[in-house]
């Protein structure tokens, strides 16, 4: 069973930095697409950054410049490095993965990160 573990949540000032991780099991984040979504209070879940099995990312513009992702490949684990954190980038924040070949997305339990002011 694929398992996606996200934590490094919390809460942080605006303007602060927070590192997300995310553990994975029966599922090599270097081989798929493996990203971070965000769900914020009364609003869609929506896509903040993925990486490729080529380790190209791609970011949504509300948090280019600001958040990197990356995996060690070695811990098989995902990253999201958020810098210059604003209130308006609280949400929960859900590690996902997906598969080339197969049509199926695995995620998280989500972890909540609150940005104070």
């Amino acid at each position: 069973q694929v398992q996606l573990v996200e934590s490094g949540g919390g809460l942080v000032q605006a303007g602060g930095s927070l590192r997300l991780s995310c553990a994975a099991s029966r599922i090599t984040f270097s081989d798929n697409v493996a990203g971070w979504y965000r769900q914020a209070p009364g609003k869609q879940r929506e896509f903040v950054a993925d990486i490729n099995s080529d380790g190209k990312a791609d970011y949504a513009d509300s948090v280019k410049g600001r958040f990197t992702i990356s995996r060690d490949n070695a811990k098989n684990t995902l990253y999201l490095q958020m810098s210059s954190l604003k209130p308006e980038d609280t949400a929960v924040y859900y590690c996902n993965s997906k598969r080339y070949s197969w049509p199926l997305a695995y995620w998280g339990q989500g972890t909540q990160v609150t940005v104070s002011s």
